[in-house]
């Protein structure tokens, strides 16, 4: 059989100019005023400040406003806290991201919850969650978003198919599994405790890695003509 390779490079290319089209309408809407997405930076870890400069760039192509706040390593949870407060009652600002991970002494999860419902533009709240899993309005997380549009991209229905994900993070593994049960998918999460993994992950139509090492998915578990799709390296 033939491998198709599901290109997300170019279609991230593609949806870059719906969004360029987009963004502008909505500024003709607001005034001429740019809609603001606002980065929260926690700490001066060098692979977090590159993916904080990414999103302020893909801003930038689109026609947005990046807004970026960068806090030191020293950071309190109250200060977080008072600083998500901060932006979450800024008319100007309609998105928050607060980058993960925070530095250790941080309550990660009770920040994440802190963000408006509205503004949650990354779906990292418990409230954003639960309302993407029970397939109510809500923002997704980005990347198993992004894997969503790419199959729709290529036409592959998960309606019957058998998926395994390798992964069971919450802004990835497990936002993900609920994206594809909402399709009909049958759903499999494994993770660091999974028992006979390779037996598990050659039973699956669709096998997403999303673990963060590369890999670690071996060629000789995956079943002839399986889609495949590398989320976590």
């Amino acid at each position: 059989m033939t491998a198709i390779v599901l290109d997300g490079k170019t279609l991230a290319r593609q949806i870059e100019i719906e969004l360029t089209g987009r963004v502008a309408q909505i500024r003709e809407r607001m005034g001429g005023k740019a809609p603001i997405l606002a980065t929260i930076l926690v700490g001066n870890d060098p692979s977090s400040a590159t993916y904080v400069r990414m999103k302020g760039n893909a801003c930038e192509r689109v026609g947005m406003q990046s807004l970026k706040v960068i806090l030191p390593e020293e950071t309190t949870t109250a200060a977080l806290l008072e600083k998500i407060d901060e932006l979450n009652a800024n008319p100007d600002v309609h998105g928050i991201l607060l980058q993960h991970p925070v530095p250790g002494q941080i309550d990660e999860r009770a920040c994440f919850n802190r963000i408006a419902i509205e503004k949650d533009v990354d779906g990292v709240t418990a409230l954003g969650f639960g309302k993407m899993a029970l397939g109510e309005p809500a923002y997704g997380s980005a990347t198993p978003g992004g894997i969503m549009r790419l199959l729709k991209h290529y036409e592959i229905s998960l309606k019957g198919k058998e998926a395994v994900i390798v992964g069971r993070s919450p802004i990835l593994g497990k936002p993900l599994a609920m994206m594809f049960l909402n399709e009909h998918a049958t759903v499999t999460i494994c993770h660091s405790r999974t028992q006979n993994l390779p037996e598990i992950v050659r039973r699956a139509e669709v096998v997403v890695g999303a673990v963060g090492k590369p890999e670690f998915i071996k060629g000789d578990w995956v079943r002839d003509g399986a889609i495949v799709i590398d989320a976590g390296y």
